[in-house]
């Protein structure tokens, strides 16, 4: 049984990327001042974020489901099955779209498996790659999806915001709470533990913000997920918003603080979730690995 491992570009997997994992990566439609742009293939990183910074109406949307569809279908014309793996439903209607198509259009009914697996950016890539290794030992479609819903709450990101002014954008903030923020120089760190994107801390310095989220992991690695740290099952990730320098620097705090934990890879966030935070954000996520 053969089986292909599709993802979109909220997994911070690019295209060239994709190519060298034998995967297949969708690329995310993002909208700028009314024109359409898809990620990694019309629009870069640094040209998103020069639109962001510009103030720009910068929003990200669904992918059409018949071009996901054709991607699907070509997948099946080399493989048995697909399995497909998009941001969570808690952060996008993407998923439950997608699940719907497939379970509806004869061509793909038993044969392309969505999961919603509740995962985004650092920890969606964790999926994949989990993915790739049940897909390697010859798994079926069902069997990797069963793992992947079976461990979907097994993971946690926390992210410093490195402004105020795209919550505030955004609705999250009311206006008065981000000039008084502002003010004082307030970093909020925010989580995402299975579907929502949550204020969770509020500090004033970097290096505060990054301790708070080292002491987040420890807490989730002496509690939810102690057996799996001490088993040697967690990995570590470290992700950014146009802040590659820090989140190098901040990579080595975490190999230092876990020892345990394989620390993966240093990657951008998904825009999806960056044009609700903007520039300078740090993040670290969690996820158990197969």
């Amino acid at each position: 049984m053969k089986t292909a491992i599709i993802t979109d570009s909220n997994s911070g997997i690019t295209q060239s990327e994709a190519k060298q994992l034998g995967i297949s990566v969708v690329p995310m439609p993002v909208l700028i001042d009314g024109e359409l742009y898809f990620e990694d293939l019309t629009l870069s990183q640094a040209q998103f974020y020069e639109k962001l910074k510009s103030d720009a109406n910068v929003s990200t949307s669904q992918p059409n489901p018949v071009d996901v569809g054709e991607l699907w279908a070509k997948a099946l014309e080399s493989y048995d099955e697909v399995i497909y793996i998009p941001m969570s439903s808690g952060l996008s209607e993407t998923c439950h779209t997608l699940q719907h198509y497939a379970e509806t259009e004869e061509q793909f009914k038993g044969k392309v498996y969505v999961v919603d697996n509740q995962r985004i950016s650092i920890t969606q890539r964790q999926s994949v790659m989990d993915s790739l290794k049940l897909a390697e030992e010859g798994k079926s479609a069902k069997e990797i999806y069963d793992y992947l819903m079976n461990t979907k709450m097994q993971s946690s990101i926390y992210i410093m915001v490195g402004t105020l002014k795209y919550l505030k954008k955004g609705g999250r903030l009311t206006p008065a709470v981000a000039a008084i923020g502002t003010l004082l120089k307030i970093k909020p760190v925010l989580q995402i533990q299975g579907e929502k994107l949550d204020q969770y801390a509020k500090v004033r310095k970097l290096s505060d913000a990054k301790q708070t989220m080292i002491d987040d992991i420890k807490k989730d690695f002496s509690t939810r997920f102690k057996d799996l740290y001490e088993a040697g099952k967690m990995t570590l990730a470290v992700a950014h918003t146009e802040n590659f320098e820090e989140a190098e620097k901040f990579k080595d705090e975490i190999v230092a603080a876990f020892p345990k934990a394989e620390v993966t890879f240093v990657n951008p966030l998904s825009l999806s979730v960056s044009c609700h935070i903007g520039p300078g954000a740090l993040a670290v996520g969690c996820a158990v690995k197969y």
